[in-house]
């Protein structure tokens, strides 16, 4: 699925990424995940007690929401365990974003300066000033789950993470910093550095011993025991996180029925699309 052809043209390059993501994003709904109803965990205190050194963002999410640092309990571990590993190394991890409730996930598609980025890389992939909302949506879907059946961050179960120095506080060099929207956004995209390339391996190699894999289409996004880790291992890990709601006063969730129902409708891309043309 994974291909570095037309790595001479970026833009065909990208292309040819981007319609790989959309067709996994296809295809990996018609799994069913093992919904375990595993409550959530703090990341925050978890790796305050380990005495781990992480850096959490504190950047507002979209509509002025909080930041969720929370994954599912029995991904907690896995994650101060890489965390550790990451401090061992000079590194320390930056949480960028780990839960997202509907709200989030839906809204994030549309966040005015999020959005124009993605739209204008559609009309420089295409080469025109006009793209179809059909078009714009197809690469949402790649970039911004589109449905929770296919948003693991839905699912408890996925983090999006920089890397620092542990020395500098500077970010360790990737080929761009998080949520880079362009040829060098794939994870084994050929525009990049040798060294941002060989720190991609390392970062992903570690979190794998921890049993994270990665979404090979964004250099930052890392996830366990959902539909992309049972297709990414070949059904080595279960699928046993699925989409949620989550209480977190009663830190009791509850499986999303319509998984598979688009969280934003055509006319509302539409309308996305005439507002960024109008601005």
């Amino acid at each position: 699925m994974i291909s570095n052809d037309d790595t001479s043209d970026p833009r065909q390059y990208w292309a040819s990424q981007m319609d790989a993501a959309y067709e996994f994003t296809q295809s990996i709904q018609k799994h069913t995940p093992d919904e375990c109803g595993e409550a959530f965990g703090s990341m925050t205190e978890a790796s305050g007690d380990a005495g781990v050194e992480v850096v959490f963002s504190s950047k507002k999410h979209v509509d002025g929401l909080d930041r969720q640092h929370y994954l599912r309990t029995g991904l907690i571990l896995p994650f101060v365990a890489a965390a550790r590993e990451m401090n061992d190394r000079g590194w320390i991890m930056f949480i960028e974003d780990a839960f997202r409730n509907r709200q989030m996930q839906s809204r994030l598609s549309l966040e005015p300066t999020l959005f124009e980025q993605i739209f204008n890389r559609c009309r420089w992939e295409c080469q025109s000033e006009i793209v179809s909302a059909e078009f714009v949506l197809k690469r949402l879907a790649a970039l911004i789950a589109s449905c929770p059946a296919v948003g693991t961050h839905m699912s408890g179960s996925a983090i999006d993470i920089s890397v620092l120095d542990r020395n500098t506080g500077k970010p360790i060099d990737r080929g761009g910093p998080y949520l880079e929207l362009s040829e060098l956004t794939p994870m084994t995209s050929p525009f990049v550095s040798e060294e941002a390339r060989n720190n991609r391996d390392a970062i992903t190699d570690l979190m794998r011993r921890h049993g994270f894999t990665t979404y090979p289409w964004e250099f930052w996004h890392y996830n366990s025991g959902d539909v992309h880790a049972a297709h990414f291992t070949n059904g080595a890990q279960k699928a046993k996180y699925g989409p949620v709601d989550w209480d977190p006063v009663s830190n009791v969730v509850t499986p999303i029925t319509d998984a598979t129902k688009p969280l934003n409708s055509l006319d509302t891309i539409q309308a996305a699309i005439n507002a960024a043309i109008g601005s």
